[in-house]
């Protein structure tokens, strides 16, 4: 048997008496190098990362099986204790242990858009910003840079949708454009309810002329004014703020993506950064939500239209 031959015969022995920890590896490398790959291919990777711990833990649990009834410790067991464990470590960052936001740079990712608060009110930033501290909206790759804004009194608990400040009042274009879709006959939710087949509620996306999509979300029941194939005018009403879709309280979501919404597979879009202007605050304010004796508190920024 030529020396290539027996070294072919050689690997294939390796790979089926250490097979459960080959396969580990091969896992890993895959993510690894999908992560690299970017695109959807790394949207895919993000999503799945959260499987990564239950894989890794049954690994560290048959080592720690292994180890305790043959009373030694191989080095097939190091390998596997070590793959294990990296396989622990970016689920547990994902599932709160340490959040992380999804990786994207700020600094790189084109285009970007400027937009005015979309009411006259003042609103308060509950998501909003660059990372989880202020922005659990950041984890999702198309709403990585996406906005929850209320209107003071907010999270109250169970009061009527009427008590709430942000409910019926009036939503302005952000933007100048194209409106490409909208939605406007799904209920608004009973306060700490939420509804999950259309998690953007009645909505309107706009086409800005200098492309991406922003959509403008959880609008009122019946209240949305325009249509896909209006040109509507920065501050012209769309609609009313209301409890539609996949939100607990009256408020109004915004956030910027390359694609449009019907041309994507729900949570696949890139997410592009947006900012606020003519408000004499910071282009991108912060959100935050704590909790303190049972009362949970508001922590964001507030921002109010000023004019040009």
């Amino acid at each position: 048997m030529s020396q290539s031959s027996q070294s072919s015969v050689s690997g294939v022995n390796i790979f089926q008496k250490y097979w459960a920890t080959s396969l580990l590896a091969l896992v890993i490398i895959v993510l690894i190098v999908g992560f690299l790959v970017g695109g959807d291919m790394r949207k895919f990777v993000w999503y799945n990362l959260v499987n990564l711990p239950l894989l890794g833990g049954a690994y560290l649990a048959g080592v720690i099986v292994a180890v305790v009834m043959k009373r030694q410790f191989t080095l097939a067991m190091g390998v596997t204790l070590c793959l294990s464990l990296l396989a622990i470590v970016p689920g547990a960052l994902l599932l709160s242990i340490a959040p992380m936001a999804y990786p994207a740079d700020i600094s790189t990712t084109e285009p970007t858009l400027a937009i005015r608060v979309p009411t006259g009110e003042p609103m308060k930033v509950l998501l909003g910003g660059d990372g989880v501290e202020g922005n659990a909206h950041a984890r999702t790759p198309d709403m990585r840079w996406a906005y929850d804004l209320v209107i003071d009194p907010y999270v109250l608990r169970g009061a009527r949708l009427a008590n709430y400040g942000c409910f019926g009042v009036t939503v302005v274009a952000p933007v100048s454009g194209l409106v490409v879709q909208t939605e406007n006959e799904l209920p608004d939710n009973r306060p700490g309810e939420r509804a999950t087949d259309e998690p953007a509620g009645n909505h309107v996306v706009i086409e800005p002329a200098g492309g991406g999509y922003l959509i403008i979300g959880h609008l009122r029941s019946q209240s949305v004014t325009v249509t896909a194939g209006d040109r509507v005018i920065e501050g012209e009403p769309i609609g009313e703020c209301g409890s539609s879709g996949s939100t607990v309280e009256p408020q109004v979501h915004v956030h910027y993506q390359r694609q449009h919404p019907a041309e994507v597979r729900q949570n696949y879009a890139d997410g592009l950064p947006l900012y606020f202007r003519d408000h004499g605050g910071p282009a991108m304010p912060v959100g935050g939500v704590a909790s303190e004796g049972g009362e949970i508190l508001a922590l964001g920024d507030v921002i109010q239209h000023r004019g040009r």
